[in-house]
């Protein structure tokens, strides 16, 4: 090739290369930065969770720039790092951040900009899975989490149950949040409430609009296995931040975790991005974070671990610790249900045996984890055909149908032991209350618990 022609070709290259980036990063006067703090100044003022450090702010920048502080920055990037610091220097809140803005908040930007962008990010929502990176068990049944954000609960919900569904039977738990820079209060709130089995007051957010406090307390029932005794092991660093630093403090505070590794950011007060122009936008805290247990938050401090390690060695330092703590939980567990199998056991083998009381003895085994409803069906299938013993089946099975009664196959399995010890008409009635149930349930066995009615109908009464 001509090398006159190579060279003006790599010429044109480098022009558009240089273009792009200007397009990108465009070049700035000092009337736009004179409107961008003023406007800046007044979103501070309008919006700043506390009102007497924004007029601080906002006079400080004004100061900043009559004093020529900002002259030298002569492009976007460099001019909002700028702004950025100042901001801070004032009010120390590291939420607060002056940043490029996206094509979103530019009203002038294009129905086709707009529409390539709403794209990027269905496709990053795709691929982010709500912030839920990695589950995994990890030897000496430790499960592991690597949750990289809280996406809003709508979104993580979903993606919770099933990461959380993957650690159930764990018998130790860690979280690792050392990549995670936090989200959505209500996603906090969400995972918290698979670490509690009673109501607890995790924390409250108070916002300047309107002048109120929201409290956040954690939900009664989640799309899981909920595992309030499981020794909970969090990962932290100094990039965990803002929701992952309130998971981490909700946690603390309530004594539930022990927090491995480094101290976090400090940043504890939620809000929003504004645009201050079409080239620049901030993120301004509206609200405060206030724990219940300490009256306070995180912000400016980090949340402190109890075990202090480099984020690298946090996770091998857990792991130690979570080996330690799976065992106890292990023997702790074997001896509470060695407890309630011998209390039942007991019971089972008494002809004077009431069903009352096997009933709550059966209702302890559940709440504790020891027994399901398919295992209690199980055991009436032992006795029923195993032990040869109709009448210690029936109770079985009549107790599992006031434990489950949305479930079909109770009534099912409940009538079959009532044929078997010579209650046609009761089983009759039980066996009816299973299709009844199987319709309302669109369950796949309906024909199965049809045609067993059938039998059971035009079958002989049995003896006793």
């Amino acid at each position: 090739m001509n090398k006159n022609i190579l060279f003006s070709a790599l010429v044109v290259v480098l022009f558009l290369i240089s273009s792009l980036l200007q397009a990108q990063n465009p070049t700035i006067d000092q009337a736009f930065k004179t409107e961008t703090v003023e406007q800046l100044g007044e979103l501070i003022n309008a919006r700043y969770v506390f009102p007497d450090v924004a007029k601080k702010t906002s006079e400080y920048l004004q100061t900043q720039l009559k004093s020529g502080a900002f002259d030298q920055y002569t492009d976007v990037k460099s001019f909002a790092v700028a702004l950025t610091t100042a901001v801070q220097s004032v009010n120390k809140d590291k939420h607060m951040r002056i940043r490029p803005a996206p094509g979103g908040m530019n009203a002038a930007a294009s129905p086709e900009n707009m529409v390539d962008e709403k794209l990027d990010q269905i496709a990053w929502q795709r691929g982010n899975a709500a912030g839920f990176r990695e589950a995994k068990r990890l030897e000496g049944n430790i499960g592991y989490l690597d949750l990289r954000g809280f996406a809003p609960v709508q979104a993580g919900a979903p993606m919770a149950d099933r990461y959380m569904g993957l650690l159930a039977g764990s018998d130790a738990i860690i979280i690792d949040l050392r990549k995670n820079g936090g989200g959505s209060p209500e996603m906090v709130q969400y995972l918290c409430s698979f670490f509690f089995d009673t109501r607890v007051h995790l924390n409250s957010l108070y916002w300047r609009e309107g002048d109120q406090t929201k409290e956040f307390w954690t939900i009664d029932k989640v799309g899981g296995e909920k595992m309030p005794d499981v020794p909970l092991f969090i990962l932290t660093s100094a990039y965990t931040f803002s929701g992952a630093e309130e998971f981490s403090y909700n946690m603390q505070t309530r004594k539930r975790a022990t927090l491995v590794g480094e101290t976090t950011g400090g940043g504890a007060n939620p809000g929003g991005m504004f645009p201050i122009n079409d080239k620049l936008g901030v993120f301004i805290p509206t609200g405060a974070a206030i724990n219940p247990v300490t009256k306070t938050n995180w912000e400016g401090t980090g949340v402190e671990p109890e075990v202090k390690t480099t984020a690298e060695e946090a996770l091998d330092k857990a792991i130690e610790l979570a080996k330690n703590a799976a065992e106890e939980y292990r023997q702790k567990t074997r001896e509470k249900y060695r407890v309630h199998l011998t209390a039942l056991m007991a019971q089972l083998n008494n002809p004077e045996v009431s069903e009352e009381i096997l009933f709550d003895i059966i209702r302890q085994c559940t709440e504790t984890g020891l027994l399901t409803e398919d295992d209690i069906n199980g055991l009436g299938y032992e006795y029923l055909m195993g032990h040869q013993q109709p009448a210690t089946a029936e109770l079985i099975f009549k107790c599992n149908t006031r434990l489950y009664p949305g479930s079909a196959n109770v009534y099912d399995s409940y009538g079959e032991a009532l044929l078997a010890t010579g209650k046609k008409e009761e089983a009759v009635k039980s066996y009816q209350k299973a299709v009844e149930v199987a319709v309302a349930n669109q369950h796949p066995n309906l024909e199965m618990f049809q045609a067993n009615l059938k039998t059971a109908m035009n079958s002989p009464a049995k003896r006793p």
